[in-house]
């Protein structure tokens, strides 16, 4: 069973989805890659509460990670790189190419952007920690913008300085 709801954020209003009772969605107003509104099935905000605080917390610069069940489809491709993502410490950046190399494959920057592109759970898996091999800002399927808006939030908070 696959249901939603929306929060609200300082990059824009989210919306949580949950399938089966794990949170298989954050998804950005306008973002791309994002699936059609039928497929979050029925409004239900019961199963959201610990996302919804959990990401409270992570706006508020008191939470620098995640801890709840998720349920992400994809390829295996897809899921190693996402698997990848949580890896990155709050507040730091990698680029596509150090991601690849970290799958063993430093030839797979592009398939590494495209995977990254899908994440279905982004902030969760820190899918905007990822950047192009000079540090631009590259891609982000909930617009640049807002992808310079949660870096400078992490490293305001954490101290780091982007690389």
């Amino acid at each position: 069973m696959t249901v939603h709801t929306t929060v609200d954020s300082p990059i824009g209003l989210l919306t949580l989805v949950s399938t089966e009772g794990r949170l298989s969605g954050v998804y950005l107003h306008e973002q791309r890659h994002r699936p059609p509104e039928e497929r979050f099935g029925e409004r239900d905000a019961t199963p959201f509460a610990a996302a919804a605080a959990q990401l409270e917390e992570y706006f508020e610069g008191e939470r620098t990670d995640f801890d709840l069940p998720l349920s992400l489809r994809g390829t295996p491709f897809q899921r190693s790189v996402w698997d990848e993502l949580v890896k990155i410490p709050y507040g730091e950046t990698i680029s596509y190419g150090e991601l690849a190399a970290r799958l063993g494959n430093p030839s797979a920057a592009r398939a590494v952007g495209l995977a990254n592109g899908k994440n279905p759970v982004g902030i969760i898996v820190p899918c905007h920690r990822v950047v192009g091999s000079t540090g631009d800002l590259t891609g982000y399927g909930g617009g640049i913008e807002r992808k310079r808006h949660l870096l400078a939030f992490e490293r305001q908070v954490s101290g780091a300085a982007l690389r």
